[in-house]
């Protein structure tokens, strides 16, 4: 696939292609239209402290964990096409009650809530993996993801303008907030009728269960219920933040501490249920896949994605705080950090579809995140404003280019479980932005750049170790196992 091929938009792929990173950029603006209007909500209601907007970065990024897992599973019973539909109209909804709250606990509700809608990328992903082969899959993933993820940018450089210009006042930051909903409500309806679920006539593999991933050895699977927990388990160290805030008492939080474990229980025992029969029975040769690089895989958005979210959920104020500028100034500048989605994230898929060697692409990607986010570390108000500029887009370039290169590998490990693996890897990039975020509120932003470059060295050693380059990840078509086969048959029936 070439890069001039994107203006063929009479093709059904690229048209595929565009209406979906549409509906992903969309869900990012109101995803993270808090970030840039952070200070304005500050100076406009007089109830809400520096601390509140800590505790809703986090909170924002918190649901989209179980959401990714939920998600995923749903994708492979009933389609991209009617998840990110009904994902689009239903999270307009906790959207505007975060616009319109006038209390503490409804805005961190509401925001908790609207969290769900991270879930969006990976019903991309799964759609963008239905429309185009393996050998195209790279550069296709990391265009929907990189124009996607834009929409953050767009967020921190429109928002406050529209705010302050389009409607003024204390109430600006409220109108522009529930706009961003009501269009993302709008394009959910418009997406149902607009798209199909791959080409017409496509056979699309489902897994036998999608109640929980299947695994190819016992060693997999205690592998996969091992990573399971912090999945869900993330969320205590939520609820324990919420705790030391105010915002929930001890007896409440003890509650939803046991339903956390409750639904972990339940996770592994569904785990169980899937894989007890299947290897009992046997997995044949060809339906076998290691989940070692699912693991990797995991550590990686954990490092890249993590990171991204938790450095624009603190990136406006950052450079507002440093260098004393304006918000709108200071939400311009921060959004380079994003803004670099735009290409950084399609070469990340391009070159891991041109270099012919996935694994080397993602772990060169692993090592340049590290070393970029130690130079950020550096920073301080007694640098030249645009030299740290410079730096936060070098940074960028590699983070966005690490993400694309993840979802260029994640196709052509195991075809039939798309969707469940996807979910699970999106998900542990919210585990990395609940537990960056967390660490956050107790360190200088300094030393929280630190820790990130060092999340970033543990994957890249994750990486040399566990990740194997997928099998025919370069080929015509993806890889049909007789497991695959056998499952086709059962659903024409």
């Amino acid at each position: 696939m070439k890069t001039s091929d994107l203006f063929r938009v009479r093709q059904p792929e690229i048209r595929a292609l565009h209406l979906t990173w549409i509906a992903f950029y969309i869900c990012f603006f109101v995803w993270f239209n808090m970030a840039p209007l952070a200070t304005s909500m500050l100076k406009s209601v007089d109830w809400l402290t520096a601390d509140d907007l800590r505790l809703f970065a986090i909170a924002n990024v918190a649901l989209t964990i179980p959401a990714r897992i939920l998600v995923g599973m749903a994708l492979d019973k009933w389609g991209p096409r009617r998840v990110f539909s009904v994902l689009m109209v239903t999270m307009a909804l906790p959207a505007l009650a975060f616009a319109y709250g006038d209390t503490r606990s409804q805005l961190l509700i509401s925001r908790l809530v609207l969290s769900s809608i991270g879930a969006s990328f990976v019903v991309g992903i799964h759609m963008t993996a239905m429309w185009f082969k393996p050998r195209d899959i790279g550069f296709a993933e990391g265009f929907y993801a990189g124009w996607g993820n834009f929409g953050s940018a767009a967020a921190a450089m429109s928002l406050p303008a529209i705010a302050l210009h389009m409607f003024g006042g204390d109430d600006g930051w409220r109108h522009a907030i529930g706009v961003s909903a009501v269009m993302m409500a709008l394009y959910g309806v418009y997406y149902w009728y607009a798209i199909t679920d791959g080409p017409v006539g496509t056979i699309h593999h489902k897994p036998r269960k999608v109640s929980a991933m299947e695994v190819s050895t016992w060693g997999d699977m205690i592998k996969l219920i091992i990573w399971t927990i912090p999945m869900v388990g993330i969320l205590s160290v939520l609820v324990w933040r919420i705790e030391n805030m105010g915002y929930l008492s001890s007896g409440w939080a003890w509650v939803c501490h046991g339903v956390i474990v409750l639904v972990v229980a339940y996770q592994i025992l569904q785990i169980l249920l899937v894989n007890l029969p299947i290897l009992r029975k046997g997995v044949p040769e060809d339906d076998k896949y290691d989940f070692n690089s699912v693991a990797a895989l995991n550590s990686t958005y954990f490092a890249n994605f993590g990171a991204e979210l938790a450095v624009v959920s603190m990136l406006p104020m950052f450079f507002e705080m440093t260098w004393g500028l304006t918000a709108t100034a200071a939400g311009l500048i921060a959004a380079s950090f994003a803004f670099v989605n735009l290409i950084a994230r399609p070469i990340g898929g391009l070159v891991s579809d041109r270099f012919g060697n996935r694994r080397f692409v993602m772990l060169a990607y692993m090592l340049g995140i590290a070393v970029g986010f130690a130079l950020m570390g550096l920073m301080n108000s007694g640098w030249p404003l645009f030299m740290a500029v410079a730096i936060t887009i070098l940074c960028s370039v590699f983070v966005q280019g690490a993400e694309g290169a993840t979802f260029g590998v994640i196709p052509s490990i195991k075809r039939r479980i798309t969707g469940q693996i996807s979910g699970m890897a999106g998900a542990y990039g919210n585990v990395g932005a609940v537990f960056y975020l967390t660490l956050y509120t107790f360190v200088t932003p300094s030393q929280f750049f630190f820790i990130i470059a060092g999340g970033a060295l543990l994957s890249y050693i994750a990486c040399f170790f566990w990740l194997k380059e997928p099998e025919g990840s370069f080929a015509e078509e993806y890889a049909v196992s007789s497991v695959d086969l056998e499952l086709a048959a059962e659903q024409e029936k």
